[in-house]
């Protein structure tokens, strides 16, 4: 331990001050002060100008400062000459515990201000800073966690790695688990430092997302070790859409990002724990239905989408699989427009959503509030007469900010608005209850100016036109597509990933997102594995396919299931979708992965029931037989009890103890259940 005897020492200093104090600490040991809760002990060390954080007496995170800039100046908390340091005792939602504040001044600096939330039950500490100055302060970086030379946490045994997030779901990018021989790696608002042998973990990321994108970047370490960790708002780059600099925040007072700092034994239990403390700031959408079951038109059908063929979709699920085990436990299907319903008409939108509702289902439509597919800036506005795309672009060094083949419009322009008010008027008028959105990302990118002149950053003004977003499109349900991770608090669900069909490729795809975000489903009430297709493809990957989503979150299917549909893929759809077994499993909540060792999907999902029942999905991508053997209690279960085992697909049933071995087709999957 670094600084044992002060620490020690430190340690029974502070134990004895805590029960005279109850809680509100002075200063401890020799150099140092110190805050003493449940397993954590945080302490200032003059000497190195930083705050140390132990948990069960292991020095987690060594020397945390603060840095921002200003101007085109860094500075740090290490910068100041002088500093007070107290405690005291808080209560909020995320319980009760301790402040530990320390408070930095210097001649013509802001003042400093950096916090710790200390709770005695949780696996993390929160921390944040503000700066004050009252001729006000103005900053586009805030890194509230600065650590130069990580601590060797993690054992030498086993893999270890960090996980890269993305930002969002956009052009196809991919959740990396990294074995620890970069230079750099640079994750975004999460990442978790882990070792897969034995699952434990660091675990840091945001956990406000109102003004600032965050990232999380990692410098070289060893093979067993990270270097360098920096978390800091401010971030804009390629993968998160922006061609400038993050925007700054201006005031007497400005704040960093929140950020939770974590060590935990399992690094999938860390994961999901940072996701309910963002549930605990901004709650995830209410909805008191149960999860989505249904079909959307752009899988197969795309722009080829018509009238006749959307009430011949409907009337196919009525007779073929509302019948026959292919709904959810509300007895609902949900039938959904894409991109292409604008060629139907008012009267033939309306007829469609009342033959949806005569046929025991809800109507969904699509709808992108923050792009200009036409790109034609002298168009006009129909809502807003006079007034032009050029008048609400998002420019970036006064040009228009294209992408995906759009130009980002700014959320913030009362034209915006107008657009959202006449198109949710429309939808309502017509009945429609459930509402895709899509190319989000546009509208959080960060730009030269926005019209609502309060508005500084990319997320703020995202923020301000989701919130516009929920006035007029609230009491329907929300799903998005392709869009930022965070803020999360405005729609149900969420595409986990971006674009899938029915190749392997496409459930391996989707699968990497869920082996590293299947948490997600803790700020949103489902995630999203995109529309199922089943043409074109082997019934082994029909398979895979159908597991992927069932196991991801909402189970929607993308064939065209029109009278001119394929005869095939309608048998196909009444083979697999019409499963009872696997079909019950899609309740929404998303399976875990085993392990985290893999660059790209993970093989092995597991999900545990109350009642002591475990479901154990194994995939296999490969154009070759593969075979596994799998570890009892690895999955969580007793090794030393016999389960008995069934596959849910071909229902074959077997006993297992302690391992059990698996052997998967090509390019299929197999989906056991445990008791």
């Amino acid at each position: 331990m670094k600084n044992s005897k002060i620490k020690l020492y430190s340690l029974y200093a502070c134990a004895v001050a805590w029960s005279l104090t109850g809680g509100v600490l002075t200063g401890c040991g020799v150099g140092t002060k110190s805050l003493n809760a449940g397993a954590w002990n945080l302490s200032y060390d003059e000497q190195a100008n930083g705050v140390d954080i132990e948990k069960g007496a292991k020095l987690i995170y060594d020397n945390v400062y603060a840095s921002y800039k200003l101007s085109d100046k860094t500075v740090s908390s290490r910068d100041y000459s002088k500093r007070t340091i107290s405690t005291e005792k808080i209560k909020d939602n995320f319980g009760e515990g301790f402040l530990y504040k320390v408070v930095y001044t210097q001649d013509n600096l802001p003042t400093l201000t950096q916090t710790f939330c200390v709770y005695p039950d949780k696996d993390y500490v929160l921390t944040e800073f503000t700066l004050t100055d009252k001729d006000g302060v103005t900053s586009n970086y805030m890194a509230p966690v600065n650590v130069d030379q990580m601590p060797a946490v993690l054992a030498e045994n086993g893999s270890n790695r960090a996980l890269f997030v993305p930002f969002d779901n956009d052009k196809w990018v991919r959740y990396q688990s990294h074995p620890l021989d970069f230079t750099n790696l640079t994750s975004y608002e999460v990442t978790a430092i882990l070792n897969n042998e034995d699952r434990n973990a660091l675990v840091v990321g945001s956990v406000e997302h109102d003004n600032w994108k965050t990232a999380i970047t990692i410098g070289k370490g060893t093979i067993n070790n990270v270097g360098s960790l920096v978390c800091y708002g401010g971030a804009a780059d390629e993968l998160t859409r922006d061609s400038k600099p993050h925007g700054a925040l201006k005031g007497e007072d400005i704040k960093s990002p929140k950020v939770l700092l974590g060590f935990f034994e399992d690094w999938r239990k860390g994961l999901e724990e940072y996701a309910e403390a963002n549930a605990v700031i901004a709650p995830p959408k209410a909805w008191d239905k149960a999860v989505p079951f249904g079909w959307n038109s752009w899988g197969a059908l795309q722009f080829n989408l018509t009238y006749p063929k959307a009430l011949e979709v409907s009337d196919y699920y009525k007779n073929n699989l509302q019948n026959n085990h292919f709904l959810n436990t509300d007895n609902t299907v949900y039938i959904g427009l894409d991109s292409g319903w604008n060629s139907f008409t008012e009267e033939e939108l309306k007829s469609f959503v009342d033959k949806c509702k005569a046929n025991g289902q809800i109507a969904g439509v699509y709808w992108t509030p923050f792009t200009d597919w036409g790109k034609n800036p002298d168009r006009e506005i129909k809502e807003v007469p006079g007034t032009t795309y050029k008048d609400v672009y998002l420019y970036a060094n006064g040009k228009p900010q294209e992408l995906d083949g759009a130009y980002a419009v700014d959320p913030t322009h009362p034209a915006i608005e107008a657009m959202m008010k006449s198109t949710s008027e429309l939808f309502h008028r017509t009945g429609f209850e459930y509402v895709k959105m899509d190319f989000m990302t546009h509208g959080a990118m960060e730009a030269d100016k926005w019209h609502n002149p309060e508005i500084e950053t990319g997320i703020q003004g995202y923020n301000y036109g989701m919130k516009l977003l929920d006035k007029y499109f609230g009491d329907m349900y929300i799903n998005l597509s392709i869009s930022p991770v965070f803020p999360a608090q405005y729609a149900q669900s969420r595409r986990i990933a971006c674009d899938a069909w029915n190749k392997i490729k496409d459930t391996e795809y989707t699968l990497n997102a869920l082996s590293y975000g299947w948490w997600q489903d803790r700020i949103y009430q489902f995630n999203d594995a995109d529309h199922i297709v089943l043409r074109d493809a082997t019934e082994g990957e029909n398979r895979a396919r159908i597991t992927s989503g069932a196991i991801t979150g909402i189970y929607i299917a993308g064939d065209d299931f029109s009278g001119g549909g394929s005869k095939e893929v309608k048998e196909r759809a009444q083979k697999f979708l019409t499963n009872a077994e696997v079909n019950a499993l899609a309740t929404g909540e998303a399976f875990r992965p085993i392990d985290g060792n893999g660059e790209k999907s993970e093989n092995l999902f597991v999900r545990q029931e109350k009642d002591g029942t475990c479901y154990l999905a194994v995939f296999n991508y490969t154009e070759k037989e593969q075979a596994y053997t799998v570890q009892m209690d690895r999955l969580g279960l007793d090794k030393v009890k016999e389960y008995k085992v069934k596959e849910l697909w071909r229902g074959t049933a077997s006993t297992a103890r302690e391992t059990m071995a698996v052997t998967v087709p090509a390019q299929d999957v197999m989906l056991f259940k445990l008791n």
